[in-house]
């Protein structure tokens, strides 16, 4: 088995560079840390990371909880973290709640015992009280800070207020907003209430709330909470849906009755995952940077990592991105 020894004689390297290399510290030339990845391959060199990690105060491994993989959006945010995480030569130990508690805390726990450099929570269910002096810095997704040293939100209370606007300014005044309901209090909540606020404020404008449970983040089911209003309710002329998965979803069903989107009813999404452009007609939704709130996620790790300052709480704001649904 090649040693870094091995991998430093292959590269005609000296022992601390090639160190240096695999622990992405000092400045490095281009040149140099391909010099070292290509004898790493012909040596089929794999670093060890927990002695990485023992030998340094964290690793490059870098924890992730979300509560689903299954669900578009959260699969947007694993794609999003996985690549700011290797273009700062970091990699992800990732972990699937299911929205429980115990297993979130478990994971936390397996974090703390593999040493690594920071803790991405992208769930609700940690206790506050178990994220504190945990060795590393916990930085949360779309959730409320607690006990986390960061976090990363988006507007979400900006998104509902801008989701009622546009179907307000396309006419509609029998409105419903759709959306999920957790066991605990998130950021996402805002995203109702900023839609309540702005249509409060026009008098001739109606509109019916219905919550759907916190389990179909997993089966991704709305159908039976958006069925059982419309067997109730006259069909709403205008629905902002709390997520495109919700709002594709009313699409379809909406569809099954006869109604037609846009003229019959229209449709505002949340998140703008690559589904809300794959449907006919696309779907008009709020685009959250996902992007960028993941690179500042890995950013704040680093820095952390470096000793450097950083953001208690980062806020992006959102905007509507306007297709054929409205």
């Amino acid at each position: 088995m090649a040693t870094l020894k091995d991998v430093a004689r292959e590269a005609g390297l000296s022992v601390g560079t090639v160190s240096r290399v695999l622990n992405n510290r000092g400045y490095i030339s281009e040149e140099t840390r391909n010099c070292v990845q290509e004898a790493m391959k012909r040596l089929h060199y794999e670093p060890n990371e927990m002695a990485r990690a023992l030998s340094k105060k964290h690793s490059t491994m870098i924890g992730v909880i979300l509560p689903s993989i299954s669900h578009p959006y959260f699969a947007k945010v694993l794609s999003c973290l996985e690549r700011a995480a290797h273009a700062r030569n970091y990699e992800l130990l990732l972990f699937c709640s299911q929205g429980k508690s115990a297993r979130e805390e478990e994971y936390v726990r397996v974090c703390c015992s593999n040493r690594v450099a920071g803790l991405v929570l992208c769930s609700g269910g940690v206790k506050t009280g178990k994220l504190r002096n945990l060795g590393f810095p916990v930085v949360t997704f779309e959730r409320f800070l607690n006990d986390a040293d960061a976090g990363v939100e988006c507007d979400n209370y900006e998104g509902g207020a801008l989701a009622a606007r546009e179907l307000i300014g396309a006419g509609c005044r029998r409105l419903l907003c759709i959306s999920g309901e957790g066991e605990v209090s998130m950021p996402a909540d805002a995203r109702k209430v900023g839609f309540l606020d702005v249509c409060a404020s026009h008098t001739d404008v109606e509109v019916q709330v219905v919550l759907c449970s916190p389990e179909h983040l997993e089966d991704l089911n709305y159908y039976p909470e958006l069925r059982a209003f419309l067997d109730a309710s006259p069909a709403p002329d205008g629905i902002f849906a709390g997520s495109d998965v919700i709002g594709l979803q009313t699409m379809a069903e909406l569809s099954r009755r006869g109604l037609r989107v846009p003229q019959d009813v229209k449709i505002v999404g949340y998140d703008d995952v690559n589904l809300a452009q794959m449907t006919n007609p696309q779907l008009t939704t709020i685009h959250q940077p996902v992007r960028e709130m993941a690179e500042e996620c890995i950013s704040i790790i680093v820095k952390a990592a470096n000793n450097e300052s950083y953001p208690a709480r980062t806020m992006f704001h959102v905007t509507l991105e306007k297709r054929g649904t409205t």
